[in-house]
């Protein structure tokens, strides 16, 4: 099992070049992945300053050399996934190919929605969801890509720069395992940190629908929350869940470095 902390690039003590060090801190502290919540106003609390995560990501990529990075989700609806797809490209080659996008519907309560005019509708945004990892897939490829979706059209571009990792860089779904089109998205991409997955059951429920639809589990990861207590934790790792995500929420700079520099509860 592998150890992360999720992080808002939000609050005053979270800007990029602070969260550039929170990454060093971590990656000396043990841990071994950290993630950014995607947010235009975080939470839609309107008086918290909010970062990129991506110029974050960047900023943490030249601050350390072996954790993974990545997003915690990216709300690719209100993404264009061309944009995104050369962001990923440049992002994997800065880290050295350690990059993970991590991908939902996102939070309405963010005004990066509503007040921008992108869609609310969640049914239309699970159509951009899916058709916005179809291009990007096909656009990491460095062939030409034609694509006619119901939303996005793509006619013959082609990004050049591919992504350092083979055979792409991995994309973890995010949302609800209650929902149909979520199971759906899982078993298609190379992970999942899902909501509701939380119980040892919970990891071999979706590990089982991975291997009946695709004929093996082996390299698909699971992520769950950070447990309180070895033995929770240590019968999800024997269940087959290979990350443990603590969220951080938005502190004070000492508060937030406390919990990073005690490290992860780990079962190894």
């Amino acid at each position: 099992m592998r150890y992360a902390v999720t992080i808002g690039a939000a609050g005053e003590s979270r800007d990029p070049r602070t969260m550039a060090d929170l990454a060093a801190l971590a990656e000396e502290s043990g841990w071994d992945g950290v993630f950014l919540e995607d947010y235009v106003v975080y939470r839609g609390e309107r008086g918290t300053p909010t970062y990129d995560p991506w110029v974050v990501l960047a900023a943490m990529a030249m601050t350390t050399t072996r954790i993974r990075l990545g997003t915690n989700v990216t709300p690719l609806p209100r993404r264009r996934p061309w944009k995104l797809a050369s962001e990923t490209v440049s992002l994997d080659h800065l880290s050295g190919g350690r990059l993970i996008l991590g991908v939902g519907l996102g939070d309405l309560a963010d005004q990066g929605f509503a007040a921008a005019g992108e869609c609310t509708d969640r049914r239309v945004q699970a159509e951009l969801l899916d058709e916005g990892l179809a291009v990007i897939d096909g656009l990491w490829s460095g062939e030409e890509l034609t694509y006619e979706g119901r939303h996005h059209r793509v006619r013959g571009l082609r990004l050049a720069a591919t992504p350092v990792q083979r055979p792409r860089i991995p994309v973890w779904v995010g949302g609800s395992w209650s929902v149909g089109g979520v199971r759906r998205r899982v078993v298609r991409w190379d992970g999942c940190q899902l909501l509701n997955v939380t119980s040892a059951d919970d990891v071999r429920g979706v590990l089982s629908l991975v291997e009946q639809e695709r004929g093996s589990s082996a390299g698909f990861d699971v992520g769950v929350p950070r447990q309180e207590g070895i033995r929770r934790l240590t019968a999800l790792a024997e269940a087959g869940a290979t990350w443990s995500n603590d969220w951080i929420p938005p502190a004070d700079l000492e508060s937030t470095q406390r919990v990073i520099r005690r490290g992860p509860l780990r079962v190894d």
